[in-house]
């Protein structure tokens, strides 16, 4: 028969020693049994993977142990995941669009998680940070639950529950009669992206007809500075002497006839 030493006592101090099953009393019968019932529960809560680095432990104790050097790993990897959980906390910001109910089970699954590896927050620290966490638009909510409520004593879930309910009423408000501001701003951003590609496109074109401009400008300088024909012409029509006086004979300008 198999021995197991684990619920096996003297009297006095526990202390285990080695019996066989039929020398157990009542009482080391009866925490045998727990001890049974305890590996049942844990076994059917494991899949195959972690069932077979558990397997050879022998009792309840042992199987715990193990699964929680599994899972939480040793001092150093339990410093390392409480470094990355500090850092989620820190930078626990609402996102765009989301509801409250998500927020907070980000929220909440960033404490517990920090809760589970040693590092715990107070109330007031808890509710100051949800509170900036969140966007501007709750500025005015926000600063009237600091006012009206003691933080020390105001838990998360109360929290929560007071914000929703002013989610839910703006909610509310916002489909009886929406705001004038929001179409507005989609009205200007609609105008935007209309305009944009015709105003993009008339600086574009009126930089395509300046460079038209300044090419044909340039190509007719160049001609005249390059055209031998018109600097023979422009050369010859200034050896012509224009004079005033006129002819001695005739009568006419541009000759005359010595006397």
């Amino acid at each position: 028969m198999k021995i197991n030493i684990a619920f096996a006592t003297t009297d006095g101090a526990p202390a285990y020693v080695e019996k066989r099953r039929h020398e157990y009393t009542n009482e080391e019968k009866k925490k045998a049994n727990l001890d049974n019932v305890a590996r049942d529960i844990l076994y059917k809560t494991l899949d195959k993977n972690m069932f077979s680095k558990i397997k050879t432990c022998t009792t309840a104790k042992e199987i715990w142990e193990k699964l929680i050097q599994i899972c939480e790993g040793n001092d150093e990897t339990k410093e390392n995941k409480l470094t990355v959980a500090q850092q989620k906390y820190e930078s626990m910001k609402m996102k765009d669009g989301e509801t409250m109910a998500k927020f907070d089970e980000r929220f909440s699954a960033v404490v517990v998680e920090l809760t589970s590896l040693g590092k715990e927050y107070s109330n007031r620290e808890l509710a100051l940070k949800v509170m900036r966490a969140l966007p501007r638009e709750w500025d005015v909510k926000t600063m009237a639950m600091r006012e009206s409520k003691d933080l020390n004593k105001l838990e998360m879930h109360d929290l929560f529950a007071n914000l929703k309910a002013y989610e839910f009423e703006l909610e509310t408000r916002s489909e009886a009669g929406p705001s004038t501001f929001e179409p507005t701003k989609e009205l200007a951003a609609t105008t935007s992206e209309q305009c944009s590609p015709s105003m993009s496109k008339s600086a574009e074109q009126l930089s395509n007809d300046a460079m038209s401009l300044f090419v044909k400008k340039f190509g007719k300088f160049m001609r005249k500075s390059y055209n031998p024909s018109f600097s023979y012409n422009n050369a010859h029509k200034s050896d012509k002497v224009t004079t005033d006086q006129n002819c001695f004979n005739c009568g006419r300008p541009g000759h005359f006839a010595a006397d």
